[in-house]
């Protein structure tokens, strides 16, 4: 479990050298161990010589993958959990758009929020579920003109 000092420290500021290169070791040697889509065993030892076998499901395997990649970029990383509440700010930059268009968007109700007192707050949740119709809509669009392209030629 993460403790909040190191979750903030990570996430307010872009990972050190020595951070992005144990990110960078540590997804090369899951990806070492990738099996395919089943399960990956890995063991890990501790300073005392103590010993702990770890399974990793594919889909926690390509979460930390993916975050290691991230890092190992010198990316900062803030994990959401889909259940917590965003202020718009929050939301804004998750979805890499201004506050004002985000609040835009809450006035049209395209992302589900409520009111706290004179606050807007979204569920991640709903931001995601946003984020990913968006996103297949910009890739159904894409395709559309990647074949008007292909028909002009």
């Amino acid at each position: 479990m993460t403790t909040p000092a190191l979750a903030t420290a990570l996430g307010d500021r872009l990972p050190s050298r020595g951070e992005r290169a144990a990110a960078n070791q540590l997804r090369r040697i899951l990806a070492a161990q990738a099996t395919g889509d089943g399960e990956r065993k890995i063991e890990v030892v501790g300073e005392a010589g103590q010993r702990a076998e770890i399974v990793l499901t594919p889909a926690l395997s390509a979460l930390l993958m993916e975050l290691l990649r991230h890092i190992g970029r010198g990316d900062a990383v803030t994990l959401v959990p889909v259940s917590q509440e965003l202020t718009t700010q929050q939301a804004a930059d998750i979805l890499n758009v201004s506050r004002p268009f985000l609040i835009a968007l809450l006035e049209k109700e395209q992302i589900p929020h409520v009111l706290v007192g004179r606050h807007r707050r979204i569920k991640a949740e709903d931001l995601f579920a946003y984020k990913r119709r968006r996103d297949e809509e910009r890739e159904a669009a894409l395709s559309d003109l990647a074949v008007l392209d292909a028909d002009i030629i």
